[in-house]
């Protein structure tokens, strides 16, 4: 597997990180290590190995449906931190 070079500043422009030339070093020395690991895991011989969507066994732990009662209206947003009229008010997340 050739070498791939990783535009750390540019990964970390992508995740809206900023980073230090400290921390841009360190997380390259970081990724170089981890695509190490990577390369030794490709060359494994996993032919004999069935693939597996669940390597351990699963049981529901659900419990069964049941029809119950919901809250009027009045008492869904009686502890609300801020309504406007008869609905909720949140902080707004776009600008």
């Amino acid at each position: 597997m050739p070498e791939v070079p990783i535009d750390i500043a540019h990964v970390a422009k992508l995740a809206r990180l900023p980073l230090s030339a400290e921390e841009a070093e360190r997380f390259s020395s970081q990724f170089g290590r981890l695509f190490e690991f990577i390369r030794e895991l490709q060359a494994l011989d996993v032919e004999h190995v069935h693939p597996t969507a669940q390597v351990i066994p699963l049981h529901n732990v659900l419990r069964t449906d049941e029809v119950r009662p919901c809250l009027d209206h009045e008492a869904a947003i009686q502890n609300a931190p801020a309504t406007e009229g008869p609905y909720f008010k949140m902080p707004r997340i776009l600008e």
